[in-house]
């Protein structure tokens, strides 16, 4: 297997609050391949989206990003200035962000918004820079592409502004896209069909991903690898088979139980629920974060938390309970 195009090794991010800190991100690591897709899920306030712009180098003033590496296809994050995030930034690593609306400037053509990028970062004239961007816009799936460059923002639906931005995010070739819940605001119609459109061309560009979502019934169809987030830290990761075939750590198997199954789950039944709320993560955090909204929680859970590796790494959680490494077993025997 060929190096990965990037490293993420013991990620923390702190903001200072008066005398005390909140731990924001608690040490997380991942790598990713090149045309894989990783997706990161977990509750609003977990920390994915901070986690995102912390690759991406844009961070708010006051938060304090440490890690043990940061690294992308050989640059190291942590230790570039600006000047080279600014390269890497829309041209090797792109961003979609939640609300296109937001994200584009209502100010300026969709047309001159989807050239810039283009114009900055590759020797191109202006005819061409359109003409990619008509060519993008084709494979976004907007009809009548080229008529939609003299547009502004508003002229657009919300799905045709997502379009948009997929085709932005793709003008300069990037080898790593970000999506930051790309779906969010749009109708659950168009929802799927913008995920389809985003995986199926990374894949055909051969681009890594990374889908940050709190929707589970999402990453099973687009994942290869998945990283479930808890209160700052990655509490299982492994191949999308293994974290939905054996989910290993209370807190997954309590996101699978509040997804409706089509076939099993009943009309008009109640879904499952996780009670209770995410703790405080401001000061030291001893132990398992997600003990107090557990059932299967006991003393041993108020100690640090090992990382517990299966199939060679290939699936990983942290839990001290047996109960995980009964899933596994009752997963391979099935297989």
């Amino acid at each position: 297997m060929s190096d990965p195009i990037l490293k993420v090794r013991n990620l923390r991010l702190e903001i200072p609050l008066g005398a005390d800190r909140l731990n924001a991100v608690r040490g997380i690591d991942f790598e990713l391949q090149r045309g894989e897709t990783l997706c990161i899920v977990g509750e609003s306030g977990s920390g994915k989206s901070l986690t995102s712009l912390a690759i991406m180098g844009l961070l708010g003033k006051g938060i304090e990003r440490k890690a043990d590496c940061l690294e992308f296809d050989g640059v190291d994050l942590l230790t570039a200035g600006p000047r080279t995030m600014r390269s890497l930034r829309g041209d090797r690593i792109a961003m979609i962000f939640q609300e296109p609306m937001t994200s584009l400037n209502p100010a300026y053509t969709i047309g001159d918004q989807l050239a810039e990028a283009l114009l900055l970062h590759r020797r191109v004239g202006r005819t061409a820079a359109r003409r990619r961007a008509v060519e993008l816009l084709e494979k976004a799936g907007i009809t009548g592409a080229e008529s939609r460059l003299g547009q502004y923002p508003h002229q657009l639906s919300g799905g045709l502004r997502q379009r948009v931005m997929i085709a932005m995010a793709l003008m300069c070739e990037p080898e790593l896209i970000i999506a930051d819940e790309p779906t969010t605001a749009l109708d659950v119609t168009i929802q799927a069909q913008i995920l389809r459109l985003l995986v199926d061309l990374t894949r055909e560009m051969n681009v890594a991903m990374i889908l940050i979502t709190h929707d589970l019934g999402v990453v099973a169809r687009v994942a290869d690898k998945v990283a479930v987030m808890y209160a700052g830290e990655l509490v299982e990761t492994g191949t999308a088979k293994k974290v939905f075939g054996a989910p290993a750590h209370p807190y997954t198997r309590g996101l699978l139980r509040c997804i409706p199954v089509p076939g099993r789950t009943e009309r008009g039944s109640q879904l499952g629920s996780i009670p209770g709320i995410v703790p405080s993560l401001i000061g030291a955090v001893q132990g398992c974060a997600f003990r107090s909204r557990c059932t299967e929680a006991t003393e041993t859970c108020t100690e640090a938390i090992p990382l517990r590796l299966a199939e060679a790494g290939a699936h990983a959680f942290r839990c001290v309970h047996e109960s995980g490494h009964k899933a596994e077993a009752k997963a391979e025997a099935r297989a």
